[in-house]
């Protein structure tokens, strides 16, 4: 028997490559999702850390909170505040280097700022950084701020210039007359605008309460008591303090927690933002579904190659590979909403490990926003498709006829509409012929005669005007 080498347990090195990375917004999407990282990553995290302990210590040294504690300068605020303006590159390794140490993250952080105080006139400050802090003091208001900044800087745009693509095409196809079909089957016309409006107002009202968000911070203690506060400045309203400080940073201030904040306006909002990516999800089925009947024709932009074999194509790529990310993103943002609301007494780790993929859901829905704002740039509706659907399916004017019947009195209009169309092909001449034998009054089996599949949209194009209304909530 020959003996068969085995195989490298090791594995490729990908020499040259630098760290590989282990999933696809850190790879091959990256420079899509690259906009969140200056708000949602390891490094943002900390540059955040940075920015609430110096506006502790800048609160400190300003608002005689602390009997004793002397006035800072401008001078010394402006240096201060210049450590996390300057955060860098070089802060985000050193303090790795410092937490291999101290195995801990936020007193890695501490540490990196006391180092920036030494030899300077703030030496005599350094113990009053992370002074009456908790580590989730510190946490908690730099989560608010990086979710509050990704949302409105990064996500919140990209996600209504979408909304407002969909809402310009369905201005431009207003009267654009389409086939229904409810269960799949023929139903009563619409227009192509009307369709791509109700996506585009169902959108906007998700983007209305994302916007509405608030984003909810507290400073409180080891447990929420201002214990240690209390007892060492017995003569400070800490309660108000907090509430200032926090309210200070663009925050809204939550008066009663345990160790941590509670989270429950992250799971509200995550909530939002995830229904409006199944709304979004909805739209990519029904365009690609469109897009399969041909009534949309993929035509700018297209360079790609859409099969390996078959030159002809062009698949609706942009579209499906939307529907994955939003179904991985939705999937982190449910679990991110059900498991940060709970918390063991009062206080667990779990929160911690959850949020560090606030990330992830974000960047899969950011990432499924740019390749539908790109799918639905590369397409151009096909009014002669749609016309010839219309044409041969003159059985949906069924509905039309027995509402007439029904109005003016004549027997049994749904079952004798019924009997004609159900499961038949009906022609215009076949339907014209029914309408005459059915003894309507005269200008009403006129009317009736003229009307095409095509013009029975009712208000259809009109409605499309409900997008020019602020949307409801």
């Amino acid at each position: 028997m020959t003996d068969v080498a085995a195989p490298n347990a090791a594995g490729p090195t990908y020499a040259g490559l630098g760290e590989p990375a282990l999933g696809p917004l850190d790879g091959r999407y990256r420079r899509s999702v690259a906009p969140l990282a200056v708000h949602l990553s390891e490094a943002a995290l900390n540059h955040r850390r940075v920015l609430v302990e110096v506006e502790w210590l800048v609160h400190l040294g300003t608002h005689d909170v602390v009997p004793g504690v002397r006035r800072l300068t401008a001078e010394e605020i402006g240096f201060l505040r210049s450590l996390p303006a300057g955060f860098d590159a070089a802060a985000v390794a050193e303090i790795a280097e410092i937490e291999r140490v101290t195995v801990h993250d936020v007193k890695a952080v501490e540490y990196w700022i006391k180092r920036r105080l030494e030899g300077t006139s703030l030496a005599d400050v350094a113990e009053l950084v992370h002074l009456f802090c908790t580590s989730e003091d510190i946490n908690n208001l730099a989560y608010s701020l990086m979710v509050r900044d990704a949302v409105r800087e990064v996500w919140l745009p990209a996600a209504t210039g979408l909304a407002d693509d969909v809402a310009a095409m369905a201005r431009d196809l207003r009267d654009v007359p389409m086939l229904s079909r409810t269960h799949g089957q023929p139903a009563t016309p619409t227009t192509l605008g009307k369709e791509l409006a109700v996506f585009a107002h169902r959108l906007r009202r998700q983007l209305a309460r994302v916007g509405a968000a608030g984003f909810l911070g507290k400073f409180n203690g080891a447990t929420g008591t201002y214990a240690a506060h209390r007892t060492a400045v017995p003569t400070t309203d800490w309660p108000a303090t907090a509430r200032e400080f926090v309210e200070g940073l663009g925050l809204t201030f939550n008066p009663l927690t345990t160790q941590i904040e509670s989270h429950d306006w992250q799971a509200e909002l995550y909530s939002d933002v995830a229904r409006y990516g199944r709304v979004l999800h909805n739209l990519c089925t029904d365009v690609w579904t469109y897009i399969s009947l041909g009534y949309f024709a993929q035509v700018r932009g297209q360079g790609s190659v859409g099969s390996s074999t078959m030159p002809h194509k062009v698949n609706p790529i942009r579209f499906e590979n939307a529907e994955a990310n939003l179904e991985l993103s939705g999937g982190v943002f449910r679990v991110l909403e059900d498991t940060l609301t709970s918390s063991r007494l009062q206080r667990d780790l779990t929160d911690s490990s959850m949020q560090r993929n606030i990330g992830v859901a974000f960047g899969h829905s950011l990432l499924a926003v740019e390749n539908v704002r790109k799918g639905l740039a590369g397409l151009d509706a096909a009014p002669a498709v749609l016309a010839a659907d219309l044409d041969a399916t003159w059985e949906v004017l069924g509905e039309a006829v027995q509402s007439v019947m029904r109005v003016h009195g004549l027997p049994e209009p749904y079952e004798r509409l019924k009997e004609l169309t159900r499961g038949r092909r009906v022609d215009q001449a076949r339907l014209r012929e029914f309408v005459a034998g059915l003894g309507l009054p005269e200008g009403e089996a006129a009317r009736l005669s003229l009307l095409t599949p095509a013009d029975y949209t009712g208000d259809a194009a009109r409605l499309v005007d409900v997008l020019d209304s602020p949307p409801e909530h």
